[in-house]
Parts: C-alpha cells; structure tokens; sequence
C-alpha cells in the first residue's frame, strides 16, 4: 500500500525542476497525477515544448496513473476546468500542489509594470486561483455529503522570507502566497481541508546562476554516497508527507527543506519593545534614542547596515 493509494492530484509548473519532481513522488506513492505545464520559458516566453508529456510518459512507464494539461495559471476560467478535469478524469480530487513559476528579476528601479505584473500573475494569482478553484470544489462535495477533505501544498521561497536583491517582484508574489497560505487553512479547515507551503532550496532553472543558494551547501555529514543537498527531489517527500491523511494534523505552516533538513518556520513575534515615557502615544521625539534602544545600539550611534526583518 502507497501512502497516497486512491488520491488524485494537480501539480502546476510539474514538468520541470520542482514540480516534475513532486509530480513522480507523488505518482510512485500511488496517487494519480495531472501535470500541468504550459511549457514556457523560464521568463514565461512560448517554447512549443511539452514538459507535461515527458513526465506522464515517466509516471506511466513507471506502472502510474497521469494525464497532461497545458493550461496557464494566470488563466481563470483555465484553472477552473483543471479542478473538474481532475475530478472528472480520476473522480475526484484530493491535492492541490502550486508549483508554477517565472522570473524577471531586475532592480526595482528599473523594473518595468509588466515585468511586476508577469511574476504576480503566475506566482500570487496563479496560486490563488488554483487553491480558490479547488476549495470551492472541496466545499461542493462537503455540502453534498460526499466530502473527503483536501490537502493544498503551496511554494514560497527564501526570497519571499528573507528578500533578495532584484527580486521585488518575486519576493513580494512568494511573500503574498505565504499570508494565502495562512488564510486558507483558516477559511477551509471546517472542511477538513489543509493548506501549507514549502520553502524549497534546490537547483532548478529558476535558481541557477543567480545567487540565492546558500554557499557551498555542503553534503551533510552521514549522507549516503551521490547525494546532492540542491537535488529538486528533496523537497518531494515532504509534498507528498503534506499531501498524505497523515498530515490531516498540520495545516497553515510554512517548512522549509534544505538537503536533508525540514525546518519549521514562524511568522513574524515581537522581539522586543518601546513604551512611551507619558503613557499616552509614542512621540516621534523621544523615538530618537528609544527606538535604537530596542534593537540593541547605541542611541547616538548608527546602524551600520540597514535593519532588515530578518536581523
């Protein structure tokens, strides 16, 4: 018995990188899978490439069940007939993984609105038309009696988290699908559905050549031979953990997955404070040494970096 035996799956961006790989875990632990790969370039160009057949053609070869679509996320009424081909090809659909994904990084002084726009729409707006399409979905089959609740696995990034230079458009879409995240699994979970999102660090076309891995990324002690902490496939076991009736328990978390490491992520706490001297409102005034004060410098002193959230 495969730990997802009967489930039947959408994986956006699934014929590449990340999502081919969540998409052959997911088949190999039994669930039946659409690939959804328009086939585009890394920045959204046309390509006339069919990444979706190769890996149905994998899954298949494999003894699996998959079909392809080529749809766009950015496409609504696209996305909502990817939900009913799902339920209508397998008969029914139980996960939802956003993978799907372009850049075009630039300094945001130079970025242009579309080039802001493109990476919104495929990342913010493709993410949420996916998980609105199949919530209203889950809701249908809850109200009708015939509700299996549903998983939702969504895709952040470090950016998102932490920021990245050049990348306001990106990190601001991944920042977005993290408060997404947040509020589907509190909008869904009367429906026995759960929402989470991944923080993947890998080598993908989207991550290669610009900078946002970690230096060297060493193979950790103890590993077996020929692993590489930046394999895509990395991240899969914990999609296909998400996506399973054992994670029925988890819903609204962000993890992020570094070689052979899942790390559980907190959003934002206090980390220190400044109360007023009159006990009213704070005065821009006296904000001049106490502000300072929170974060541990010296009043008249400055700090020698700017202070970013992460700090």
């Amino acid at each position: 018995m495969g730990l997802l035996d009967g489930k039947v799956a959408i994986v956006t961006g699934g014929g590449r990188g990340l999502g081919r790989a969540h998409c052959l875990a997911l088949a190999a632990r039994g669930a039946a899978v659409v690939v959804n790969d328009p086939g585009v370039g890394l920045h959204g160009e046309s390509t006339h490439e069919t990444p979706a057949e190769a890996v149905v053609a994998e899954i298949t070869a494999a003894g699996g069940r998959a079909i392809a679509d080529h749809s766009s996320v950015t496409d609504w009424p696209a996305t909502e007939k990817l939900v009913a081909l799902a339920a209508g090809e397998f008969g029914h659909l139980d996960i939802v993984v956003n993978n799907a994904g372009i850049l075009r990084d630039r300094m945001l002084f130079s970025m242009t609105e579309e080039e802001f726009d493109a990476v919104i729409a495929v990342h913010l707006k493709g993410t949420f038309a996916m998980t609105r399409h199949a919530c209203a979905y889950w809701r249908a089959e809850a109200k009708r009696g015939a509700g299996r609740g549903g998983r939702i696995i969504n895709t952040t990034s470090g950016t998102g988290l932490f920021g990245t230079v050049g990348q306001a458009n990106y990190g601001a879409a991944k920042a977005g699908i993290i408060s997404l995240t947040t509020i589907a699994a509190m909008e869904m979970a009367r429906y026995g559905v759960t929402v989470n999102a991944i923080s993947p660090i890998a080598l993908t076309r989207m991550t290669d050549g610009i900078g946002v891995l970690p230096a060297g990324n060493p193979v950790p002690d103890g590993a077996p031979e020929g692993f590489d902490p930046q394999d895509p496939a990395n991240a899969s076991g914990v999609v296909a953990y998400l996506a399973s009736d054992a994670a029925s328990w988890l819903t609204g978390q962000v993890l992020r997955v570094d070689g052979n490491r899942v790390q559980r992520l907190r959003g934002w706490r206090a980390a220190g404070e400044y109360r007023s001297k009159s006990g009213g409102a704070v005065e821009a005034e006296e904000l001049v040494t106490g502000l300072p004060e929170v974060y541990g410098t010296a009043p008249a002193g400055r700090l020698p970096d700017p202070v970013l959230h992460g700090a």
